[in-house]
């Protein structure tokens, strides 16, 4: 999978170099350098698209769980206040 990734990167980067000199025209290779046909073109924007979102989420978690490690190390570090007895 992350063979298909990279050489989705670069298509999309050959496709983007191509759009700056050719204006408006889009076109996707595949890794053999022939251009893709539309249905493949949806399928590999689906598989980006979820992987993208794979990668968002796991981001996400990651960022909850070390917000709730510091939450929990700066409750640890609070002292206790003052009693009265």
């Amino acid at each position: 999978m992350a063979m298909r990734s990279a050489l989705s990167q670069r298509s999309l980067s050959l496709t983007c170099s191509m759009e700056s000199s050719r204006g408006a025209l889009t076109r996707f290779f595949s890794d053999k350098g022939r251009v893709l046909s539309e249905e493949e073109q949806a399928k590999e924007n689906v598989y980006i698209q979820k992987w993208e979102r794979e990668k968002l989420e796991k981001q996400k978690q990651k960022d909850e769980k070390e917000k709730a490690e510091k939450a929990k190390g700066d409750a640890d570090k609070k002292p206790e206040g003052t009693h009265q007895g």
